[in-house]
């Protein structure tokens, strides 16, 4: 671990929720923050671990899932800067409820909760700050959940690229090149890989998206957005 270099702030402040904390929440986060360094298919914690920290990606990418017993994954998110993350337990003290593996090389920020308990004990408004954190986040799960469940494929793929364009509606960096593989794409929306890559041939063809290996950029954001919107074909 390192000690966290004052000029990741400026980054952090780039997200909606730690922009708008007091400031001296802010400087409480990053005086008793810390540095992991993750190599690709590293664990940041396992479905199962005790929660000791409150976490932000600030370099790289993790994905947050879980394993079935016959062997499948399911992928609830794939998540880049600056997103935070692992705010849940900081309420409920139970332990992970998914697995965080780096899908690169990731740098990954980390407060310990004993730093973080001792703080809201002290200041228990600072509570609504982590509640609003975990209400965006539970937002987030009900709209890829409806998604699975009444939209088509085509307007499942082109959502959840206009989902994770947008920072997951604040909750990390905004972006228009994806690094993402198509597998775990078709993971998130519970597709095949076929048809995933069908789907996103045809945004391809339409110039609404281009394609690279482990990358989706988005040329017309507009038109993605209406490709999502559209009545599902019968």
């Amino acid at each position: 671990m390192e000690p966290m270099p004052n000029r990741y702030r400026r980054q952090l402040e780039s997200t909606t929720w730690f922009r708008g904390l007091p400031v001296e929440l802010q400087d409480h986060l990053m005086k008793n923050a810390s540095l992991v360094r993750l190599n690709k298919g590293q664990a940041l914690f396992r479905c199962g671990d005790a929660s000791r920290c409150l976490y932000a990606v600030l370099d790289g990418a993790l994905a947050m899932g879980m394993v079935g017993v016959d062997g499948q994954q399911a992928l609830l998110a794939v998540l880049g800067p600056t997103a935070w993350f692992g705010e849940v337990s900081l309420f409920d003290g139970l332990p992970r409820a998914y697995d965080a593996i780096a899908v690169s090389r990731a740098l990954v920020l980390q407060v310990p909760e004993g730093a973080l308990r001792s703080l809201l004990d002290a200041t228990p408004r600072y509570w609504c700050d982590f509640a609003q954190l975990m209400a965006h986040r539970l937002r987030v799960v009900y709209k890829t959940t409806q998604a699975l469940t009444v939209l088509s494929a085509a307007q499942r793929v082109a959502g959840r690229l206009l989902m994770i364009a947008g920072g997951y509606d604040g909750l990390v960096e905004t972006k228009s090149t994806i690094r993402l593989s198509q597998s775990s794409l078709a993971s998130m929306v519970s597709l095949s890989r076929q048809t995933t890559n069908q789907v996103l041939k045809e945004l391809e063809r339409q110039e609404i998206v281009s394609l690279r290996l482990g990358e989706i950029t988005i040329l017309d954001i507009a038109r993605l957005r209406a490709a999502a919107e559209s009545s599902p074909s019968a």
